[in-house]
């Protein structure tokens, strides 16, 4: 018979978020630890021997895979040895000292472990005495006692049993027999047949009464909820050999030798390119920092001019932003992402403290940085704000245990050269047994891909093992040394360089990661051509005019390059320098307010001197030509004041003609009626008319009776208006004002109509616009607000979703 498949670790994970959940430690814990603590809950407590039964233990090998899964669990007090009653009852060591206990929250995680139900016992607590005796009967098996103890004793007896229970099964109808194999076989999700409300229950099968007369199935009295196979039942027909799935040790891969000193270059080589990448990213976003797109986050577009800018790839661009953006070197400004005070005294510390602080942000980070993509195959923006994923900590937290575990002197092979991706798959498959309930992004072409990437491009992998960095990050994040982080970032990465080679061909070379100085001074006046652990920069006359524009002197920046420079200066770059000096400033561009000209240069000599005129800031540039700083209508009335007899002349040279300019201001009465009540400009209410061919008035609007009009009034219920909560009054729920905190863009309608539906849990459409700006329109129902993002099922997709309050556009029945 083929193994059922256990319940997927989905279904598991869905319920350690619900609020009050006491064993979010289960994500934490690996592959064996889990498949343990799910045959646990299916056997119910009982002895050891059981259990390695159940899990087909055998060797010494198996026997301890199983000790360090209890004693895992026995850590965080989800195992005990003993009964129900803990350690200390009646079950306990002192009466079988081989008995092991589930701690109860373990049951609230599978609803069917194993695909098995519960035992038979606990399905016949509510079955009376005489329908036991009738079960008996059905089975041929005469109880001891006529008490409904007895009774139920007698049943599990039997039901114990495999061989008897194999027995029967084999003497009955065919579509019985047929029907219970299956759901022994496939557990509690058998696809068959379905009550006129969708959903399956055993008992309307053919065959399925003889089975619930013997016990074989068990059904409450009141028929309310499907027919369930008792575990006895079901692992006696499962046969002796099936076995629970259970791994106690991880997948074999494919290993190489690597030495310390491999893996400590590479790692520190690495490392070094970050810092440098890091470095160069912040001061493209400090000199002109990314726009953001109206849906949020950071797009394409400027993910790739930071990237030419920096010259780094865009998966750097990313990694360096959110967690420069988690460390609080970024942060949004209005419609553009610029760096933070913080960003000045991070760029003055050594490349070591720099990486480390970056580094410590990606280990706690809840998210992938480097995904590019949606489920949808559309880009993604960087910085968009989407909701914390605790499945990609956990992936992270896999990848660094399944690199610490690999043997001593050992590398994942592949991860050098065009295989790349062979490692990826080969750290991807140990992820997914030290982490089971990690997050795998839709878009991988290998499992975990973008994070291997990540921490390859952190060089906390290096040549498939973890480096010295890896191994000081490993600890969980409250635990961790920060120190020993920074010793081990020290160690690898070199200070930073405060000299750069410059060369004949008008270049500057500097190895490793450029100080804040000195990067500086080079990006003034040199343009960045490469970056990593060399940065070249390279000079031309454009760019030592910028720095000239910028206040420098040619002798200045001669100088501060030969402070900076090992050796002395090569000649071209010296005649660079001079050369571009002296055409710099030979003709200069002013932005005057205005300009005044004339025939006579005494004129305006004699305007230039006049102390009533001092105040415009007249400057002759001229004989015949003076500019100021004063706009145009200042300068006509100066002057006009002064006794002279100026003109204005147009953009085009023509002399402007000054006409007077009357306002009129709109009447505050209405026009005066006339005899017959209506308006001098138009009929009364507004209504057009229409002549006849005789000339007539074809219409007239009619006048409203006052008294009609009272009577409605005063028959009005005194009702006030609807109160506004923007005006400060209060909401109707505490529901509405959190809805209406974060879901900005609602009208008080539809923040209404939406905590309607999360109070009463009823299925809402509404418009929404994901981190990508794709508007689309999507049904949800099983909403649950946790501001602020609704979890809700979406039919849409047709799976569960996660959706910001802030991104929704508009709300709808469903």
């Amino acid at each position: 018979m083929a193994p059922p498949e256990p319940q997927s670790l989905g279904e598991v994970a869905e319920r350690l978020q619900r609020p009050g959940s006491v064993a979010r430690v289960l994500p934490g814990l690996a592959l064996p630890c889990l498949q343990v603590a799910e045959a646990l809950v299916a056997l119910g407590p009982g002895p050891r021997v059981e259990l390695e039964e159940l899990l087909g233990v055998s060797g010494a090998d198996g026997l301890r895979g199983l000790d360090e899964a209890l004693e895992v669990l026995a850590d965080h007090a989800l195992v005990w040895p003993g009964g129900p009653d803990g350690p200390d009852g009646p079950d306990g060591p002192d009466g079988d000292g081989g008995s092991l206990c589930a701690a109860e929250p373990l049951h609230l995680m599978w609803h069917s472990p194993l695909g098995l139900d519960a035992p038979l016992a606990a399905l016949l607590a509510d079955t009376t005495s005489e329908e036991l005796r009738r079960m008996l009967a059905a089975l041929g098996v005469k109880p001891p006692g006529n008490t409904r103890k007895q009774r139920l004793a007698a049943l599990v007896a039997h039901h114990s049993d495999p061989e008897q229970v194999v027995s029967k099964v084999a003497g009955a109808p065919a579509a019985t027999r047929k029907m219970l194999v299956r759901l022994a076989g496939e557990g509690r999700e058998l696809p068959s047949q379905e009550d006129e409300f969708g959903e399956f229950r055993p008992d309307a099968l053919p065959g399925a009464q003889w089975a619930l007369a013997r016990g074989l199935l068990v059904q409450d009295r009141y028929r309310y909820e499907p027919a369930r196979m008792p575990v006895e039942v079901a692992l006696a027909l499962r046969g002796p050999d099936w076995h629970a799935p259970f791994d106690p040790a991880p997948p074999t891969v494919r290993t190489a030798p690597i030495s310390p000193a491999e893996v400590d270059r590479e790692a520190a080589a690495a490392a070094t390119a970050f810092a440098a990448h890091a470095a160069s990213v912040l001061t493209v976003c400090s000199a002109a920092p990314p726009t953001v797109l109206k849906s949020g986050g950071v797009g394409a577009r400027e993910l790739s001019r930071v990237g030419k800018a920096a010259r780094c790839e865009d998966d750097v661009v990313r990694l360096v932003l959110e967690t420069a953006y988690g460390a609080g070197l970024l942060a949004r400004d209005g419609q553009q992402v610029a760096v933070t005070d913080g960003y000045d005294a991070w760029a003055e510390q050594e490349p070591a403290e720099r990486f480390a602080e970056l580094l410590q942000v990606w280990r706690t980070l809840p998210l992938t940085p480097s995904r590019a993509r949606g489920e949808d195959g559309k880009a993604l923006p960087a910085l968009a704000g989407t909701p914390p994923c605790d499945g990609c900590v956990r992936a992270r937290d896999g990848l660094l245990a399944a690199a610490a575990h690999l043997p001593a002197g050992q590398g994942v092979q592949g991860v050098q050269g065009a295989r790349e991706a062979q490692s990826a798959v080969e750290l991807g498959t140990l992820i997914s047994w030290h982490r089971p309930f990690a997050e795998q992004l839709a878009q991988d072409g290998a499992p975990f891909a973008p994070l291997v990437r990540e921490a390859e491009l952190l060089g906390v992998i290096a040549r498939g093992a973890l480096s010295p960095i890896g191994a000081a990050v490993h600890a969980p994040a409250p635990e961790y040394d920060v120190d020993a982080l920074l010793t081990a970032c020290r160690r690898l990465l070199p200070p930073a360089t405060r000299a750069a080679r410059f060369g004949a061909d008008l270049t500057a070379v500097v190895t490793g990661t450029p100080s804040a100085r000195l990067a500086a001074l080079l990006d003034a006046v040199a343009d960045r051509e490469s970056g990593g652990t060399a940065s070249v920069w390279r000079f031309g006359p454009g760019t030592v005019r910028r720095a000239l524009d910028s206040g420098r002197t040619p002798d200045a920046i001669e100088a501060e390059l030969a402070a900076v420079a090992v050796g002395t200066l090569p000649q071209p770059l010296t005649y660079l320098i001079h050369d571009t000096a002296r055409g710099h400033g030979r003709m200069r561009v002013a932005s005057p307010a205005c300009v005044i000209h004339g025939e006579e240069p005494a004129l305006l000599a004699e305007l230039a001197a006049h102390r009533q005129l001092t105040g415009l800031g007249l400057r002759q540039l001229a004989p015949t030509v003076l500019v100021g700083r004063s706009p145009l209508d200042e300068t006509l009335a100066a002057l006009r004041a002064a006794g002279y007899a100026p003109v204005a002349e147009a953009a085009d040279g023509t002399v402007r003609i000054e006409q007077p300019q009357h306002r009129r201001a709109e009447a505050p009465v209405p026009r005066p009626r006339r005899a017959d009540g209506t308006s001098s400009g138009r009929p009364a209410g507004g209504a057009r008319t229409t002549r006849s061919r005789a000339g007539k008035t074809a219409g007239t609007a009619s006048t409203p009776d006052m008294g009609t009009l009272a009577a409605k009034l005063l028959a009005a219920p005194p009702l006030a208006p609807e109160p506004d909560p923007d005006n400060g009054i209060p909401y109707n729920t505490d529901i509405e004002e959190i809805t209406a905190a974060y879901a900005r863009r609602l009208p008080l309608a539809d923040i209404r109509q939406l905590a309607h539906a999360i109070v009463k849990h009823q299925a809402i459409t509404i418009e929404y616009v994901d981190a990508a700006g794709n508007r689309t329109v999507r049904t949800l129902s099983e909403i649950d607000l946790d501001a602020p993002y609704l979890y809700a099922w979406c039919h849409l997709r047709n799976d569960d979703r996660v959706f910001a309050l802030s991104r929704i556009q508009g709300v709808m029945p469903a």
